[in-house]
């Protein structure tokens, strides 16, 4: 071989050495060991239910596991900010961020930054909620309970998975627009919460749709929906709109990891987790969750966290509940 070929290929061997250089070695690795995905609600519940499935499909994807885990508390927000204090922005613990994330900074002190402390991973969808109450309960429609929850200021009690929650806010909207003053008791989660109702320790629960097998067992009734329109699947159930409450009340989620993570390893994550959210298996699980697809990548993620964050702030003072 000439010189001048050697010389060719030193050079050539330089530009790759030079052009791998620019690549992080964690990024190049990543993911070399199971990454850990924090639910912030207990076992059982709908959401623990969908991030299995989620987690399976997308394992297939990133060629590691997916492990969940469970720390509920703080209405969702224990995870995430257990998530942004100690974890290492290296890919392996993420997190579901629910709205209780961006909204509880401003009822009272907690110890991250919605806005700073968190690296937008993918947005994956919206919860469905209901009003409901024991099949045995002996208000058959939604006018019937709250003519009996005005009729009995402070007697009527319902559980949501914490205060601050979708659940817990919505319900509070309701009762300032009729008048309505009943007790609120929070829960860790609908894990908790559905045999509490089932047992008779509140008389109505704000929940999501995964208690629905009650439901059609015979064993809960839906008393409304907080949808824009009526389910498929339980299309004898008003909205609050056709009760006459004007309020359509989701909370969308997503998956996010801490602040400071290499954006070539966010997008590892985006796209398995995106092709995870695409397998049939999810989307079995969102139907039979009554959840929609509702699909943003990590750059429109993170903008439309800062526009919750404005809007929860604008809501919960128009409540009354903004942190002294």
């Amino acid at each position: 071989m000439s010189a001048l070929a050697r010389g060719g290929i030193y050079a050539a061997v330089l530009i790759l050495a030079a052009l791998a250089g620019t690549i992080p070695v964690a990024a190049q690795e990543f993911p070399t060991r199971p990454v850990t995905l924090i639910v912030p609600w207990p076992a059982g519940g709908a959401t623990d239910r969908h991030f299995r499935v989620l987690a399976e499909t997308t394992s297939r994807h990133l060629g590691q596991p997916i492990v969940v885990d469970n720390k509920p508390g703080g209405s969702g927000t224990v995870g995430p900010a257990t998530l942004a204090a100690t974890s290492k922005p290296d890919g392996y613990t993420l997190a579901q961020l629910p709205i209780t994330v961006f909204r509880m900074p401003h009822m009272v002190k907690v110890s991250y930054n919605p806005a700073k402390d968190f690296s937008f991973i993918i947005h994956v969808t919206g919860y469905t909620f209901a009003t409901m109450v024991r099949a045995d309960a002996p208000w058959k429609t939604w006018q019937e309970f709250i003519a009996h929850a005005k009729a009995n200021p402070g007697k009527v009690s319902y559980g949501s998975p914490g205060t601050g929650s979708t659940l817990h806010v919505t319900m509070e909207q309701i009762a300032l627009q009729n008048g309505v003053k009943w007790t609120h008791v929070p829960f860790k989660g609908e894990g908790e919460m559905t045999p509490a109702l089932l047992g008779g320790h509140v008389m109505a629960s704000a929940g999501g749709t995964g208690s629905s097998q009650l439901v059609e067992a015979g064993e809960l009734r839906y008393l409304v929906f907080w949808t824009q329109d009526r389910l498929k699947r339980f299309a004898n159930v008003p909205t609050l709109l056709e009760v006459g409450e004007k309020i359509v009340s989701n909370s969308p989620y997503g998956v996010a990891g801490p602040k400071g993570m290499d954006p070539k390893i966010v997008k590892i994550l985006h796209d398995a987790f995106k092709k995870g959210m695409e397998e049939p298996a999810h989307r079995k699980v969102l139907d039979e969750l009554d959840q929609e697809y509702i699909y943003m990548n990590s750059a429109d993620y993170a903008a439309a966290a800062l526009r919750t964050i404005d809007e929860q702030g604008a809501l919960i003072e128009s409540l009354g509940l903004k942190a002294k």
